[in-house]
């Protein structure tokens, strides 16, 4: 949670950025619209490549560290980086996907979870906490704060919408958010818990990717044998979401957002800080 490696980017790099997250911001518009039941997560992921490479943008996650697709297409148990292939997606299914772009060498990244047709009461209100907990999230920094402003922002939310008696949604511990630049995941880890006022100083020029991930049981997970998929311990659901974003001194700039953010900050009175 140290400075070191801290990346702090141009005005001019944040454009490309913005370009980078423009194409991602895209695709999962797209994938969102072609989830149904019947589609397997292979045809999502083809349909992501065509939309990113189309775009001009080349995907961030095809090849890194040997990943082999596009997206990340994870369902119902699991909570990050599920490999695409010949799963067929089933009426109350949730899924969660992961996109990444790079534009002249810049990158952007975010993540939605999605339902397959109708699904349970239960997962709706899960995809509603987690999607929200990541708003909170990033409504929770200032420039001149500290990276775990996001974290306990994230973490109070999540807490807030607690049915009183019911188990507490499980908040994952292993996988977090982090900067990103020049590379898709640089320094600042950011946590998704934790007290506040902790970690590098938020600055112009910092982009980070707030990624809440949520279970409905317990928080614990294991690795498949794949060496990616990361899947709840005890078979409970989960939902992630994930947006880039920055702080400008006009405001806040959500890079992957269609709209940059403005009805993220209009709806909880903040500073819009874009450029669009």
């Amino acid at each position: 949670m140290l400075d070191r490696g801290v990346q702090l980017k141009t005005p001019e790099q944040i454009d490309l950025m913005r370009r980078a997250g423009l194409v991602v911001g895209e695709t999962l518009a797209l994938l969102r619209d072609a989830v149904r039941p019947g589609i397997t997560t292979a045809d999502l992921d083809a349909l992501a490549e065509d939309s990113i490479r189309s775009r001009g943008a080349t995907p961030s996650f095809q090849g890194y560290h040997g990943f082999p697709a596009s997206i990340c297409a994870s369902v119902n148990e699991v909570i990050v980086h599920g490999i695409p292939g010949d799963r067929v997606l089933a009426e109350g299914d949730v899924i969660s996907i992961d996109c990444g772009a790079i534009v002249e060498g810049w990158h952007g990244d975010s993540a939605v979870t999605v339902p397959v047709g109708e699904v349970s009461a239960e997962a709706t209100e899960l995809i509603r906490v987690t999607e929200e907990a990541m708003w909170r999230g990033i409504a929770g920094a200032r420039l001149g704060g500290r990276v775990t402003d996001i974290s306990h922002a994230v973490e109070q939310y999540v807490r807030s919408q607690q049915e009183p008696g019911a188990a507490p949604y499980g908040i994952v511990e292993d996988y977090v958010g982090h900067g990103i630049g020049s590379e898709m995941h640089q320094p600042p880890n950011v946590p998704n818990f934790g007290k506040a006022g902790r970690g590098p100083k938020l600055q112009r020029g910092l982009a980070l990717a707030v990624e809440p991930m949520l279970t409905l049981g317990d928080q614990e997970n294991d690795i498949l044998e794949d060496d990616w998929t990361v899947v709840t311990a005890d078979g409970s659901w989960a939902a992630h979401f994930e947006h880039t974003f920055t702080l400008t001194p006009d405001g806040f700039w959500v890079l992957t957002a269609l709209d940059g953010g403005r009805a993220f900050c209009e709806r909880l009175g903040l500073p819009y800080g874009g450029r669009d």
